[in-house]
């Protein structure tokens, strides 16, 4: 059998990339990677982000192999539970985290400057200026984005920099209030066994800032 032969059009930022890791972190954390490959993973922390490339969860928390277990669509958006809905990929996450992994805590982590949020906002202001998305997913995927829209903490009349951020923090309140209504989550809520967080990165700043789960609202963390 012939020898398979690399891929020529492979991104070379990629490559470079994997050489760094491989001779830098690998090395610096063998033991880890080989414990968890005999091991299996363990995080006690599900975080649930955005897919925008500024915002990588690893990164912001400083996390080694097998710390947190990350699941990242467009505009960190968890779907209220409904098995025959037609979005299966984060609440299957979602669901394998809870129950196979049994993390403690989930974190829903949105963001400043969100494409997503920013696109909604201004197809809902203008829905006859252009769609959202000539494709097939991205549009209806936003749509679940909708209900948070009762919960924004802004004047309607507010610039669409403070609505867009507005948008981006109800969003994350209302991924926290969807991921209680999946049974598995719930039944652990009720006992303690499990808890969610929420927060915003402000990727201007470099802040980040975290909801207090009383009120909804959110304070930047003091470091």
């Amino acid at each position: 059998m012939p020898r398979p032969q690399i891929d020529a059009g492979f991104p070379s930022r990629l490559v470079d990339g994997f050489k760094a890791f491989h001779y830098g972190t690998l090395r610096r954390e063998r033991e880890r990677y080989e414990r968890l490959a005999a091991t299996g993973q363990r995080p006690d922390i599900m975080i649930v982000a955005c897919c925008d490339s500024r915002a990588a969860p690893e990164t912001l928390f400083d996390a080694a192999p097998g710390e947190i277990f990350v699941v990242r669509n467009v505009a960190n958006i968890v779907p209220p539970y409904g098995p025959a809905a037609g979005h299966h990929g984060t609440p299957a996450a979602l669901e394998f985290a809870v129950q196979e992994l049994k993390v403690g805590h989930i974190l829903v982590m949105g963001h400043g400057r969100c494409g997503g949020v920013g696109a909604f906002l201004r197809h809902r202001d203008r829905p006859d200026e252009k769609p959202l998305s000539p494709g097939d997913f991205i549009g209806k995927w936003m749509t679940l984005l909708e209900p948070a829209t009762r919960d924004l903490r802004c004047e309607e009349t507010a610039a669409e920099d403070i609505r867009r951020r507005a948008l981006e923090e109800a969003g994350v309140r209302n991924s926290l209030a969807n991921i209680a209504t999946y049974p598995c989550v719930r039944i652990l809520i009720e006992r303690r066994r499990i808890a969610l967080h929420g927060a915003w990165f402000d990727i201007s700043g470099g802040q980040l800032w975290v909801m207090d789960a009383a009120t909804g609202e959110f304070a930047p963390l003091a470091v």
